[in-house]
């Protein structure tokens, strides 16, 4: 494959939207780049690290490899990030962050930290009791500078792209980024070797990752918040295989997915030989939430995937 620059965070390294950021590259609308990027957490997680040491963590953001400046990208023109090649590390680990920040879906049902620890092969990531994940490796933050001036927390999903976490967005696929400022300024990190739609423990299975993508400036086309090509099919491993599902019905949707992933721990608990901080985990990096209906009010049914081969 043909590349024209490639990134490396020990010199394109920030934590935090910015629209002020210099340019840590210029190119031009087609070129092909590679990024080389740090887990979401840089270099304060480490294989050694033990689920003790994280009160002691200090989290500052995700670690994102760029900016990368397009010549010509204007606000009001879309970005299209063309994802020809990911790679992916030979580890990675998976956290619980609950007390005081509250972080994930169930902080009140675990409220010590923890951490998981991966040996990543080249398709699967061995779990425990036999179980293994499949690995389709993708970035967690795919996106440009804001317009609005100052720093901005990488934390939450904007509409300029960010931290969106779509699993689907591995090789192959096409990501479309409004532009809204001069030069795009787009950044791109956070891998994750693995991950369920949701991310419910608040990590995935994060890993170092190669990125190689195409960047192209289209002035043709006009959209207020990121979309995206894939391919299918949609099923929970990315196969059409056998599943087992728990659901959530309330009249409220994130009660519903607390039930839906509540009973599908429950479920995993009684049914493998794992902790619940485990079966939490493995919810986090291979359980798909799906609202299965909005329009029956006063209560909504979201439900929690887990493809059976997995537990086979």
């Amino acid at each position: 494959m043909h590349v024209d620059h490639t990134l490396s965070h020990e010199s394109a390294l920030h934590t935090s939207w910015n629209n002020d950021h210099e340019p840590a590259l210029r190119v031009e609308s087609g070129d092909v780049v590679t990024f080389e990027c740090l887990p979401d957490s840089g270099t304060r997680i480490t294989s050694e690290t033990e689920s003790a040491d994280l009160p002691e963590t200090e989290f500052v953001g995700h670690h994102l490899t760029g900016p990368v400046a397009i010549d010509g990208a204007e606000p009001g023109d879309v970005l299209q990030i063309d994802l020809l090649e990911i790679e992916h590390g030979d580890w990675g680990y998976t956290l619980i962050r609950p007390g005081e920040t509250g972080k994930g879906l169930l902080p009140e049902a675990f409220p010590d930290p923890y951490i998981y620890h991966w040996d990543l092969g080249e398709e699967v990531a061995p779990f425990e009791d036999g179980i293994e994940v499949p690995i389709d490796p993708f970035p967690g933050v795919v996106g440009v500078a804001p317009a609005a001036d100052g720093e901005h927390s990488t934390g939450p999903p904007r509409h300029v792209g960010g931290n969106v976490d779509v699993k689907h967005l591995t090789a192959g696929s096409t990501v479309y980024l409004p532009v809204a400022v001069e030069d795009a300024l787009f950044s791109i990190g956070d891998g994750h070797a693995a991950q369920g739609d949701g991310e419910v423990c608040v990590s995935a299975i994060e890993t170092p990752t190669t990125i190689t993508a195409r960047v192209t400036r289209r002035s043709d086309l006009a959209i207020d918040a990121p979309q995206f090509e894939t391919t299918g099919p949609f099923t929970p491993s990315g196969r059409d295989e056998p599943t087992y599902a728990t659901t959530g019905i309330r009249d409220d949707l994130m009660d519903a997915t607390k039930d839906a992933v509540s009973a599908m721990i429950g479920h995993l608990v009684e049914g493998r030989d794992l902790t619940r901080e485990e079966a939490y985990v493995l919810c986090s990096v291979a359980v798909d939430l799906k609202i299965n209906e909005v329009v029956d009010r006063p209560n909504w049914v979201v439900s929690a995937y887990l493809a059976e081969s997995l537990l086979e």
